[in-house]
């Protein structure tokens, strides 16, 4: 069954996204610097098989596999003439799982950054930015992708542009960014700044907040930030399970599932409105995450909201930040495009 993003929202009140992509390919075969939209043709099996797991385990929103479909970043791999093929074959993946629901599922159209500076510190133009993304979402939306899901943007002239495409198509989107360098994005947005990005767009985001990141620890600081003093927009935290370390050459995540169950409370309880895992969250990750937002969803029925988490709740119940709290004088680091894993 499929179902506009909006819809479900208004209708279930809270909503849980999948997991990890990446990580998940890498278990399933992938290659170290292969790209996974090759995967849409190549292997759209395994593809499928994801979706299907993530779908299985409660998932409320399936993102299809292009997170690095545009032409910067498939220029990497000498495949920036394959977008439309690629995009569209994904959102037809993902909506075909979606389509044998036996509930409703949105097939969200993931787009990530192009790994691109913007001018003067790069090449990068708003012009061509607003072409690329145009690009990867009118080929997603082809396919039947239900929204745009612009992710772990860092720049806020990038995000304005994946926004500002998906609007001249006419869909409906999410933006989410990843506040990784110091409580900030890479290139200096504080997470209660976020929303401000979207003043004088000619049309909101569905939903905005954050994802990846350094742990789920983390991204409930940011999230905490953003519903601070804002009850009217419809956040998301997609937060990476525990904190990636390096066991020989392969990245592993410390989050278990019962960890991501606690993050999940913690989330509804900050504000939360889409849950979901990022890099290293496993369907068995995402079960778990499942039976937890159902119990805090029926404990908010019957007793009202739980307390608003601290920063002591959140040390406490799932661990210490990994990363730094954001200073309001900080200056922004040089940027890195990160990949979702």
């Amino acid at each position: 069954m499929r179902a506009g993003l909006a819809e479900l929202l208004a209708a279930k009140g809270v909503l849980l996204a999948d997991g990890a992509t990446g990580t998940n390919y890498f278990a399933a075969g992938l290659d170290a610097g292969e790209a996974p939209e090759l995967w849409n043709v190549d292997h759209p099996d395994r593809v499928q098989d994801l979706h299907r797991r993530f779908v299985a385990a409660g998932a409320d929103i399936v993102l299809t596999n292009t997170f690095g479909c545009n032409r910067h970043r498939l220029a990497l791999h000498g495949a920036e003439a394959r977008v439309r093929e690629l995009a569209r074959r994904a959102a037809e993946l993902a909506g075909e799982v979606a389509e044998a629901a036996e509930r409703p599922v949105v097939v969200a159209g993931s787009v990530g950054p192009t790994g691109s500076l913007f001018a003067p510190l790069g090449e990068l133009t708003e012009a061509d930015a607003h072409e690329t993304f145009t690009e990867q979402i009118e080929a997603l939306v082809a396919g039947g992708a239900d929204v745009a899901w612009i992710e772990t943007m860092s720049a806020p002239a990038e995000v304005r542009a994946a926004a500002n495409a998906a609007i001249a198509v006419g869909v409906p989107y999410v933006a989410t960014c990843s506040f990784d360098t110091a409580g900030r994005t890479m290139m200096g947005l504080l997470p209660g700044d976020l929303t401000a990005v979207f003043a004088g767009l000619t049309a909101p985001p569905v939903a905005t907040g954050a994802n990846c990141g350094v742990g789920a620890p983390d991204i409930l600081v940011s999230l905490l930030a953003m519903t601070e003093t804002d009850a009217e927009t419809a956040f998301v935290s997609k937060g990476n399970c525990g904190v990636p370390e390096f066991r020989g050459a392969e990245i592993h995540y410390s989050g278990t599932p019962e960890l991501m169950a606690r993050y999940v409370r913690l989330a509804v309880d900050a504000g939360a409105r889409i849950v979901g895992g990022c890099c290293g969250t496993t369907p068995e990750h995402l079960a778990a995450m499942r039976v937890a937002l159902d119990a805090a969803l029926e404990d908010r029925a019957l007793d009202g909201p739980g307390p608003r988490p601290t920063l002591e709740t959140i040390v406490e119940t799932i661990g210490p930040l990994a990363n730094a709290a954001p200073r309001s004088d900080a200056a922004p680091r040089s940027r890195r495009t990160p990949r979702r894993v």
